[in-house]
């Protein structure tokens, strides 16, 4: 069964902290959007909010057929 979708919002953010933001993501090799929900965990993670593990995607290319 495919993993259900994620929840797709608008986010309001001063350009100083996307320029920040696009930063981190570049020195982690992650997309903004993946570096906003890694943060969001982590600060979730440090006030004692459990949250489930993201299921595991497959990486790379598809097998060709």
């Amino acid at each position: 069964m495919p993993p259900p979708p994620k929840k797709a919002f608008p986010l309001r953010l001063e350009p100083a902290l996307w320029t920040a933001l696009e930063r981190a993501a570049a020195a982690d090799l992650r997309s903004v959007n993946a570096e906003i929900e890694c943060l969001l965990r982590e600060a979730l993670h440090r006030r004692g909010v459990k949250v489930a593990a993201p299921e595991a995607r497959k990486r790379g290319r598809p097998k060709a057929e």
